[in-house]
């Protein structure tokens, strides 16, 4: 009787490993059809799953199909670290690395170049539409003093509330999303380039500025996707791809994706505009009834993407504020070989280095 429990159990087991290992294969072949890219998603999930079932099959009749099993399940999570900032044993590019002695710098002082540099600060927030905690979100602006916000689930909500920044952020563009709660918004200390108006795409989805750092043009976009497939995300992308195409060549790009950045539609996106996925500094969501040391089984859906004279810094999570997404904050200078011609009342945005940042 035992030994046939232990069959049993040891079929059951093959037969979890099986289904996983489908749905594992099913999310590589996300540039075929939606519908696989949503399995690439979980892609972390499956391998550990699969692995679990693998592991105890090793002792059984199945353990060659169970070491093909983890040697799969292994390699499947592994490319899910390339799209993470994680130490690594390989060397990699290194972008500019900032000085202990940069400082903060705020229009009326004059500008500041340590080493002719400036560390600029954007901070992404998934507002959440009907946020139970708004002051949480307000006390974090004004702790921390990003020079530029991107904003997702602006909903009718936070309209009001948005407007107590109005002094500290007073260029900003907001667009709202026919249903009222999934807007988007931009705010920045620094003002919108001379000549450029702020835009929105025609359904709210997506925020665009052209901002001046200190003498050099920058794109900055705020947007928020839709949830994968059986969901049009993958048609919202291709709505989208004029805005994507319409960015100019130096650009930073912030989001609450509804994808991971090992996904089929985070790298289309990054296609249609010609830009560079950041490393995600882990997960950001978790669903908002779970605890928050669950944390490490969320998901990395808020990305953000560069290119031109942007030099990423850190991307790093901050502390909840009654989202179910946590914020980013993201340092950031430019090559000073691309700025414009300033006079000497231009201004430039600094901050003081942290320890403990997640690099990229």
């Amino acid at each position: 009787m035992a030994r046939v429990r232990k069959n049993m159990m040891a079929s059951a087991a093959f037969v979890a490993m099986l289904v996983f290992s489908v749905a594992l294969v099913a999310g590589f072949f996300g540039t075929l059809h939606p519908a696989f890219d949503s399995f690439a998603h979980f892609r972390a999930h499956l391998a550990v799953l699969m692995a679990f079932c693998a592991l105890p099959l090793l002792a059984t009749s199945f353990r060659l199909e169970a070491a093909t099993a983890l040697l799969f399940a292994v390699a499947a999570f592994a490319t899910t670290s390339n799209a993470l900032s994680v130490p690594r044993l390989w060397p990699v590019q290194a972008a500019y690395d900032a000085e202990a002695g940069d400082q903060a710098v705020y229009p009326g002082d004059q500008a500041v170049y340590p080493g002719d540099h400036a560390v600029y600060r954007l901070l992404q927030m998934n507002l959440r539409f009907n946020n139970p905690t708004p002051e949480k979100v307000l006390s974090l602006i004004g702790r921390t003093q990003p020079d530029v916000i991107t904003l997702n689930e602006v909903s009718n909500m936070w309209k009001a509330k948005l407007g107590h920044l109005a002094s500290a952020y007073p260029h900003r563009i907001l667009c709202p999303y026919p249903n009222g709660v999934f807007g988007v918004a931009l705010l920045s200390r620094r003002p919108f380039a001379a000549g450029t108006q702020p835009r929105c795409d025609g359904r709210g989805a997506m925020a665009i500025a052209t901002v001046d750092f200190g003498g050099i043009d920058v794109d900055v976009a705020a947007m928020h996707l839709t949830w994968p497939w059986p969901r049009n995300q993958s048609q919202q992308i291709g709505g989208l791809s004029g805005e994507f195409a319409s960015l100019g060549e130096t650009s930073i790009m912030a989001c609450d994706c509804n994808a991971v950045p090992w996904s089929a539609a985070v790298r289309r996106v990054a296609d249609l505009g010609k830009l560079t996925v950041v490393p995600s500094p882990g997960p950001t969501w978790l669903y908002i009834e779970l605890p928050d040391f669950l944390r490490f089984a969320g998901l990395p859906i808020d990305q953000v993407f560069s290119k031109g004279a942007v030099l990423i810094h850190s991307v790093s999570r901050l502390e909840g504020t009654g989202s179910d997404h946590l914020p980013l904050m993201v340092e950031f200078s430019l090559r000073p070989e691309q700025k414009k011609p300033v006079d000497e009342h231009e201004t430039a945005t600094a901050s003081v280095r942290q320890d403990g940042r997640t690099r990229s």
